[in-house]
């Protein structure tokens, strides 16, 4: 059986949008229409003969509404096979009649709990009956439709008062997904939010609305984007793309680093990050967006080039100038004036996001991480350190300006994949190592980007002299310590922890530097 005729329709929704217009064409239609409490008010305020549901089962609501269709008369018309000759015999027997359609949302649990409810009331907006018979209806979508999303409407009115079975799967597939949606929201917030559990025995996962991506980090390789159910924060997800190319599956990578990153320069002045291969090759703070931009661009001019800028503060025209100088993929920021976006617009492919409201560096959260036979679960890395959490080692005190730098590179280590190394010097980083095997060789590696630059640029010498060191994990050794003086600096930032602090200190001394330790590493993987 493939086309099946609309004779009777069961409304009871939570959303009331277009529900009105919607029952008008059915009717139109010559379709019965059955209904609950709140929709069918709707329906018969609006002129509309409507039959209450409780006609259909003979049986009142009850308990606050608890109980209304949790009913044979209801589920019978739902489940019912058309085509099974003992299941039309019952119907004949107890005088089930069947229902052809249902449009079914559910009450809005995730919004009374972005609310800030009471629990009590969370609670009450546990739909019970709707996520029955939402269930039943798609179960049986060889006979019934089952509508969960207004978007749907539509589809209904075009079929004039018939269904086929394309239309059907597609809308039971949707309704499974909307009750497991539903359900793992629920699930969420009771082991998140009531119980306070940092990891649930059942981690429910879902996302929805996918956006089919070219392909993913390889041309070979398929990729969509997915954004979570139910309420979530702001990010590179919930951005608007003003202009620009579709985004890649290696865009979208990169940026959500970027945003990441200059999200801890929110509150600060105005600051640039440029990131590519989702590690930061400069990250500048300056008087203005475009000073901010130069100064992190000259800090690695080659890799810069086809990278993500993010920056904390609205574009204008004299920094879009400036970061249209060279190619680069995508511009992430709070927002662009009307200059930087007519400026923008004449590069055709550059993509533009505007992201309103920088994310909370301090927010919570998960990171999911998919490896064979399982996931990885663990805390967002959210941890933030100031001046006063810092514990000096070295025999010399380190001055103010060395500490500001100091937990300037401190705060991009975090964002560079381990091994971290960064120096920086008056706001600006002179020279990041990232991902190598040993820490010696990111400051090695570090220290030639900054030299690099310096020949690039005509300076007098690198930025590393006299600059802050951080290492996102400890020296095992002082040869890393060792490169990094080499290199010119004069202040060490680090965790402490190895079994060779000692050595390290030593070292340190010898060369007359500056050490403090945080008691907290950064590895990024």
């Amino acid at each position: 059986m493939t086309s099946i005729p609309i004779r009777r329709a069961l409304l009871s929704v939570s959303d009331k949008g277009g529900i009105v217009d919607f029952a008008r064409e059915l009717a139109a239609l010559g379709v019965e229409l059955v209904s609950t409490g709140g929709t069918a008010k709707a329906l018969r305020d609006a002129g509309l003969d409507v039959r209450d549901v409780v006609d259909l089962t003979g049986f009142p609501e009850m308990m606050d509404g608890r109980v209304k269709t949790l009913h044979p008369m209801v589920h019978g018309g739902l489940l019912a096979v058309r085509d099974n000759a003992e299941h039309q015999a019952a119907m004949a027997e107890h005088g089930i009649l069947p229902i052809d359609l249902a449009v079914i949302n559910l009450y809005p649990f995730a919004a009374t709990v972005a609310s800030g409810a009471a629990r009590d009331d969370i609670i009450e907006n546990i739909d019970i009956g709707g996520p029955a018979m939402v269930r039943s209806a798609a179960k049986n979508h060889a006979h019934v439709a089952i509508v969960t999303d207004p978007q749907d409407y539509a589809a209904i009115i075009a079929g004039a008062g018939a269904t086929d079975m394309d239309l059907r799967k597609k809308l039971a597939a949707k309704a499974f997904a909307h009750t497991a949606t539903y359900d793992a929201m629920i699930a969420s917030w009771f082991g998140f939010a009531d119980q306070g559990q940092i990891f649930p025995e059942t981690l429910p996962m879902v996302a929805h609305a996918p956006t089919i991506l070219r392909y993913g980090e390889n041309p070979h390789q398929q990729a969509a984007f997915y954004r979570p159910a139910g309420p979530h924060g702001r990010g590179i997800g919930q951005a608007a793309q003003v202009q620009g190319k579709e985004l890649s599956y290696n865009n979208l990578n990169d940026a959500d680093a970027a945003l990441d990153l200059v999200a801890e320069f929110r509150d600060a002045p105005p600051a640039c990050v440029i990131v590519k291969h989702a590690n930061p090759c400069g990250v500048a703070t300056g008087a203005t967006i475009r000073d901010a931009y130069q100064a992190a661009y000259q800090c690695d001019s080659v890799s810069a080039f086809g990278g993500i800028i993010a920056v904390n503060r609205v574009i204008d025209g004299a920094a879009a100038e400036a970061m249209t100088e060279i190619f680069t993929e995508v511009v992430v920021a709070p927002d662009a004036d009307a200059d930087a976006r007519a400026i923008f617009a004449k590069k055709k492919n550059l993509r533009l996001l505007l992201t309103g409201e920088l994310p909370d560096p301090a927010r919570g959260g998960h990171i999911v991480k998919n490896i064979t036979g399982g996931w990885l679960v663990q805390s967002r890395d959210n941890g933030r350190i100031t001046a006063a959490d810092l514990r000096v080692v070295s025999a010399r005190q380190p001055s103010e300006s060395e500490l500001a730098d100091a937990l300037f590179a401190w705060t991009i280590a975090k964002h560079v994949k381990s091994n971290a190394i960064v120096y920086a010097k008056d706001g600006v980083s002179a020279g990041i190592g990232a991902g190598q095997m040993n820490r010696r060789d990111s400051a090695r590696i570090a220290a030639a980007k900054a030299r690099e630059a310096a020949e690039t640029f005509g300076w007098a010498a690198p930025r590393t002299i006299g600059a802050a060191v951080a290492s996102d994990a400890f020296f095992p050794f002082a040869d890393g310590l060792l490169a990094a003086v080499e290199a010119g600096a004069t202040m060490v930032i680090q965790p402490g922890g190895s079994m060779r602090d000692d050595e390290v200190i030593a070292a340190a001394d010898a060369a007359g530097l500056a050490m403090v330790f945080t008691g907290m590493r950064h590895f990024r993987h």
